[in-house]
């Protein structure tokens, strides 16, 4: 599966004429960050209403001073929520835990980011910086319950959250949400950074071009399920996408198993008979015998793991010959399973 973090972060460091949004068609976007003067005077309201010490009234106004000229929406939101832990230790505590890889099976809820009565400059900008360390973690269903339902005007950084939103949706395989997200980011491609639109432009033609039950979009969900006992999920949503997967493994293998039913009675007539290879001279041959065949059972969906291993082994081939070879590896890997539950 591919890690679309990591490939924003080599999108980072490849050449500017490689990404540039100059070749972007011109139009008006549908979204702009904040002014950082804006964003400042909401952070000192927000101080004020909390009442802060000289103390931390002087933390706050150092953040800020260090934060330079025409900062990045990253750093814009590193600097507020690093502003509001200052003073308030919940926060602080998660804008800890958001500095370092996950070290614990089980998250806190922090479910006071949800809560209606903390404030939304807070609430929704603490919620992409925790949404943004969730994916960066390989989390993404955890960080869409953060950002899924974030605005661009919700927050200091709506690049970095309209990337993100289409980097879980994507990796979760949501073609519609995934796509809408994409086409917000690049609407703004001009406000956006380069290493942003290089991979959303990748995410998009990827996602345009996916077909369900193909055996891509099979190969893919194994992918999730794998990740997702990895971390140590194994709830009714992994089983949910492990039955879809079988379901689609059902179809494809039934259609594989009528096409090949369908050219193995193509012939009706001696004429039509056709060696694929030329007859050796100590052979006999003919070509008029009764042309009585072994009927393939199709099989229901629930058993057609239970091919003989001839049928099996034919089917293997036929998806040899039609997809690439690391395909053939996915489908070997889940007849092996499937004969291994059978045995238990």
């Amino acid at each position: 599966m591919v890690s679309w973090l990591a490939v924003a972060a080599w999108a980072a460091v490849i050449p500017v004429a490689c990404c540039q949004v100059a070749d972007l068609p011109a139009k008006t976007p549908e979204w702009r960050p904040p002014a950082e003067d804006d964003v400042r005077t909401q952070v000192w309201a927000w101080l004020d209403a909390q009442e802060a010490d000289e103390k931390a009234m002087t933390k706050a106004h150092d953040l800020w001073a260090g934060l330079g000229e025409e900062p990045t929406g990253d750093q814009l939101l590193q600097c507020l929520t690093e502003t509001f832990s200052v003073v308030d230790t919940d926060v602080a505590a998660l804008v800890r835990l958001c500095s370092q890889p996950k070290t614990e099976l089980l998250l806190p809820s922090h479910s006071w980011l949800h809560d209606p009565e903390t404030p939304p400059l807070m609430a929704n900008n603490l919620r992409l910086l925790y949404g943004r360390w969730l994916a960066q973690q390989q989390l993404y269903d955890e960080a869409l319950v953060q950002i899924a339902d974030l605005n661009t005007s919700d927050v200091v950084a709506p690049a970095l959250l309209l990337f993100y939103q289409g980097v879980c949706h994507h990796t979760l395989l949501d073609r519609e949400r995934g796509l809408k997200a994409v086409a917000d980011l690049l609407d703004g491609a001009e406000e956006s950074p380069r290493r942003y639109v290089a991979v959303a432009r990748l995410m998009q033609r990827d996602l345009e071009g996916l077909e369900n039950d193909t055996l891509d979009h099979i190969a893919r969900r194994m992918g999730d399920i794998r990740r997702r006992l990895d971390l140590g999920r194994a709830s009714e949503k992994v089983q949910d996408v492990e039955r879809g997967v079988i379901e689609s493994l059902d179809k494809l293998i039934k259609k594989l198993e009528e096409q090949q039913s369908q050219q193995g009675g193509g012939g009706s007539s001696g004429d039509n008979l056709r060696s694929s290879s030329p007859a050796q001279d100590s052979q006999i041959i003919g070509g008029r015998g009764r042309g009585d065949v072994t009927k393939r059972r199709i099989g229901s969906e629930a058993d057609w793991g239970d091919l003989p291993p001839k049928q099996r082994e034919e089917a293997l081939q036929q998806i040899g010959r039609d997809f690439p070879p690391h395909y053939h590896d996915v489908i070997q890997q889940y007849f092996r399973r499937l004969a291994a539950e059978g045995s238990q």
